[in-house]
């Protein structure tokens, strides 16, 4: 947590930036962000949450009131009351970080109805807590849906770098919303692809569960239910799909996929011509929604994002939560 915020710090101060545009019939300038706003900041588990919020929340000029879940009361209020000493010291205004150490869930639901002192308010949590937050609201929010991730594995695809790539998506943190789900392979490269990523999975205690064509080259691997292409595990499970084609794997993304949710492409080998290459690599892209975002806080190389995916919007970082505001400066001009 301290150096996720040491990174947040070294970041480009979002209040600095100004941009300038001065056409004929628009004369003036493009300054922002706005005044400062207060966010309520909503979550379960991970305390490590209550310093990523604040460190975001604080470094792009905003005022935050954490409420973090029951489970990490504890561990909550001793991170918040760090950051409120750390702030106190150099002389940040203590209560621009606030934490309700109130457990019970009716204070939630009190914070979403102060319209009157809240600019915001920013659930982060399962699929139910998320739907609670956005339906008892007086505030604005900004809230994340479940990801069902889908690889796809093409024909073309290198097999070492898609067990690779498959493998890194599952098992690296297979609790958060943006590991992979389902496993989406063309049954030309299934028979060399599968058995050799079902062995690489298994042995960091990952259960398969595939179609039929799946279970003829993966034996130990369950039987796929109707259910499993919509589910989000968040777990070590992994369902797999052989499909006929591309056309096939976008119709099922689009089909089990909800607004933001993504998929990863395995394009050919590095060897392949450029442009054949970049077409094949393109379409998936164009024709569903983004791809796999960034791990739920990656400070390092200019992001600064908090997992919260807007719909097709992507991760949230600093200018995210900052407002612009429009200078306009003129010789009296009037419309006409």
């Amino acid at each position: 947590m301290a150096q996720g915020l040491r990174q947040i710090a070294a970041l480009p101060d979002p209040s600095a930036r100004r941009s300038t545009s001065a056409p004929a019939e628009r004369p003036g300038d493009l300054t922002g962000p706005g005044a400062a706003r207060v966010i309520g900041f909503v979550y379960e588990s991970r305390p490590n949450v209550t310093a990523d919020a604040a460190g975001l929340c604080l470094k792009s000029g905003n005022a935050v009131v954490l409420r973090g879940g029951s489970e990490a009361t504890e561990s909550n209020a001793l991170i918040a009351a760090v950051l409120v000493k750390s702030i106190e010291k150099v002389g940040a205004p203590a209560d621009a970080i606030q934490f309700i150490e109130n457990p019970d869930r009716a204070a939630v639901l009190a914070l979403l109805e102060m319209d009157r002192y809240l600019d915001l308010i920013i659930p982060r949590g399962g699929e139910a807590f998320v739907r609670l937050v956005a339906e008892r609201a007086r505030v604005p929010v900004l809230k994340h849906d479940k990801g069902l991730v889908h690889i796809y594995v093409d024909a073309a695809a290198d097999v070492a770098m898609a067990v690779e790539l498959t493998d890194n998506a599952k098992t690296q943190r297979p609790g958060v919303c943006n590991a992979v789900e389902t496993l989406l392979v063309h049954h030309d490269i299934a028979a060399e692809f599968l058995p050799a990523v079902a062995a690489r999975l298994a042995a960091a205690g990952v259960e398969l569960r595939g179609c039929p064509r799946t279970l003829a080259l993966v034996p130990s691997a369950r039987p796929a239910r109707d259910e499993d292409w919509d589910t989000e595990y968040l777990d070590l499970i992994l369902a797999v799909k052989v499909v006929d084609d591309l056309d096939e794997a976008i119709r099922h993304i689009r089909r089990h996929g909800s607004a933001w949710r993504g998929h990863r492409h395995q394009g050919p080998p590095a060897g392949a011509p450029v442009h054949p290459r970049g077409r094949r690599r393109r379409r998936p892209c164009q024709r569903v929604d983004p791809p796999r975002g960034r791990p739920p806080v990656r400070h390092g190389g200019g992001d600064g994002h908090l997992d919260l995916p807007a719909p097709r919007s992507g991760p949230v970082g600093l200018e995210e939560l900052t407002t612009t505001k429009f200078v306009v400066q003129g010789d009296g001009q009037v419309r006409e």
